[in-house]
């Protein structure tokens, strides 16, 4: 009895492999958190940017998304990025409430363009090739601001009930740049957890 070529195998395995993934993606549902659009008291702020042409521009000063003026950080589908002159660094997965104060530098910018990127944030979320769904690294970002202040950032989810995929909840508060001189010292917080969801384009 002839036995089929091994590169035959290796492509029926393959497929398979491929037919399988696609059939478990389909019937694969997201938790979807308890965020509704609009705003939900004064922590909570839920937007359907569903145009995948579009920026949603936030502006933590303002804290709202902001359609002209200075903002800080912008979402559309599953990339973010942070505003001309402003950077971003990845503190890696620690717990939020545990970062005292973040780094004076080192902080990417993001580089403008037909695919606007920046390196340090890019990549916040974890994709599966089986449920074909986007998590969160639940890493905690440092952003520095155009205008020199300095806050840290989490995504907390990439879905919700009223929209769907790209449907961004994230938490920030406002931090001071570690002491140099003292390291350790001055560890001082200002401001209030705020989280805010943005709802973006499905990718």
């Amino acid at each position: 009895m002839t036995r089929p070529p091994i590169l035959v195998l290796v492509l029926t395995g393959a497929f398979l492999l491929l037919v399988t993934s696609l059939l478990i993606g389909s019937f694969s549902e997201p938790d979807f958190p308890p965020y509704q659009l609009g705003p939900t008291g004064d922590s909570l702020y839920t937007l359907d940017a569903s145009s995948g042409e579009r920026w949603q521009h936030f502006d933590f000063a303002r804290r709202a998304v902001v359609d002209s003026g200075a903002w800080d950080v912008a979402f559309r589908r599953n990339h973010m990025i942070t505003a001309p002159e402003a950077g971003a660094l990845d503190l890696g997965p620690v717990s939020f409430d545990a970062v005292r104060d973040v780094p004076g530098d080192g902080y990417a910018q993001t580089q403008f363009g037909r695919d606007s990127t920046n390196p340090a944030i890019g990549k916040w979320y974890s994709y599966s090739m089986l449920s074909h769904l986007l998590t969160t690294k639940q890493h905690v970002y440092a952003i520095r601001t155009a205008d020199g202040r300095f806050v840290k950032l989490q995504v907390l989810a990439y879905y919700c009930r009223d929209v769907g995929a790209a449907c961004y909840t994230v938490r920030y508060k406002t931090t001071r740049p570690r002491a140099t001189d003292s390291p350790g010292a001055r560890r001082t917080l200002s401001s209030v957890d705020r989280a805010v969801t943005w709802g973006a384009a499905g990718s």
